[in-house]
């Protein structure tokens, strides 16, 4: 049985809780795709943690952690967060990275700092750690995968021909100094003295994990919004974000997914640029990230301020549709208890027309939220274990949302702690 766990809309939709969560439940986690470029929080009984690359099944003695082929994967920071669970009193979890996943290079996340730094005001708001210079170079066919670190004569000789081009570029557009192969090979072997106790087919091992009768769940990180075919492009991640991704990004056939878990928050927040519709700022804004998330909506890797919004039902819904979502679970909903009245954007008016569907991001750059003021409970709602202890404006906030997304709230948060979830 295959289940995947992904976010509906810009990344940040609280997966780390209900990721380890299921977790629990599960023999093998995988991440699928994406770098040490968005983090998940996990509070449980070794304390707080935010995780980067590694799978949330790390807590787990009886779960098998998995490093998919579609990871783009920095191996000293995977090493140095797996040092710093460990550290923590966390044993050392049982750990799998595939002979295809492509590494991170050094250079990548210097070209991504200095892309940055050149676009400055038109820059991608990115987290600097290489992760579009590492998609690009894969997809150009000149990126490095794991098994190439056990080929050092083929190494050597690619690391020369990539540093070619790559120093063409330093030179003259980022005006820095130049990569040294020699080097460069040096720093590989590091990596693969790190990695190679843990190399293995990953696809191999799922398909014989699968045969055996295993629970495989797929960790997904960001959401359906950042996703660079369906997303807000440009303003996207390089790699896929959609549930259908992990079938590739792990190496399994498409019909073993049988279970799409979409997280969605009970308002919206995103980190980065590009169009967000139901967008709040000032006082109004302040007072949802301090209240928000656990400690504040802040980035778990860059520390970034969020950006903060009202619920945007139609985002959520394309979000729901693209990952094929069979389930939700509704985050954060705690936070909400301070509001009198909470507005939910139920509509876009794009050039005085209104549309509930969910358009290109030309279009939605001249979209204006259609707002739907509901009642709010003006209480703690952490700690109610059953859906009915709920108060009746809490419920209704719930099902109005339910509604609009045609999707079913299956799991409601209402605080950041493992057992604070309320199952429908």
């Amino acid at each position: 049985m295959v289940k995947a766990i992904v976010g509906a809309n810009w990344g940040d939709e609280g997966k780390g809780k209900i990721t380890d969560m299921l977790a629990e439940d599960s023999d093998i986690v995988v991440r699928f795709q994406g770098g040490a470029n968005a983090g998940h929080t996990i509070v449980n009984g070794y304390g707080k943690f935010a995780l980067h690359t590694l799978p949330s099944g790390v807590f787990y003695s009886h779960t098998t952690n998995v490093i998919g082929n579609g990871v783009a994967l920095n191996i000293p920071v995977l090493f140095n967060e797996l040092k710093s669970v460990t550290d923590r009193g966390v044993p050392c979890p049982k750990l799998l990275v595939s002979d295809r996943a492509q590494m991170v290079m050094p250079y990548h996340v210097l070209f991504d700092e200095y892309e940055e730094e050149r676009l400055g005001k038109a820059g991608f708001g990115s987290t600097k750690s290489g992760i579009a210079p590492f998609y690009s170079d894969k997809y150009a066919k000149i990126g490095f995968q794991v098994q190439e670190l056990f080929d050092e004569k083929a190494l050597r000789s690619k690391l020369e021909r990539v540093c070619e081009t790559k120093n063409v570029l330093l030179e003259h557009l980022y005006h820095k100094p130049p990569l040294d192969p020699d080097e460069l090979f040096e720093t590989l072997m590091g990596y693969k003295k790190m990695v190679e106790p843990f190399v293995c087919d990953v696809s191999l091992f799922l398909h014989n994990a699968l045969k055996e009768g295993k629970t495989v769940l797929l960790e997904g990180q960001l959401g359906s919004l950042k996703d660079p075919d369906h997303g807000i492009y440009p303003m996207v991640t390089s790699s896929s974000t959609l549930a259908a991704y992990g079938a590739i990004g792990a190496g399994l056939p498409p019909y073993e997914i049988k279970d799409i878990i979409t997280v969605v928050k009970a308002y919206s927040s995103a980190v980065g640029a590009g169009a967000f519709v139901s967008e709040i700022f000032g006082e109004e804004a302040d007072e949802l990230r301090r209240r928000g998330g656990d400690g504040g909506e802040y980035g778990a890797t860059t520390g970034r301020p969020r950006r903060m919004g009202w619920f945007d039902c139609v985002a959520t819904k394309y979000g729901c549709r693209v990952q094929g979502t069979t389930q939700v679970a509704f985050t954060v909903l705690d936070v909400l208890g301070y509001l009198d009245k909470i507005p939910v954007c139920v509509g876009y008016e794009i050039d005085g027309e209104v549309t509930t569907d969910f358009p290109t991001t030309g279009l939605l750059e001249k979209a204006k939220p259609v707002l739907e003021t509901l009642d709010g409970w003006k209480c703690d709602i952490r700690g109610i274990k059953t859906y009915q202890e709920l108060p009746e404006n809490c419920r209704k906030y719930i099902e109005f949302v339910e509604k609009q997304i045609g999707c079913p709230i299956t799991m409601i948060s209402n605080g950041p702690k493992r057992e604070d979830i309320i199952m429908r």
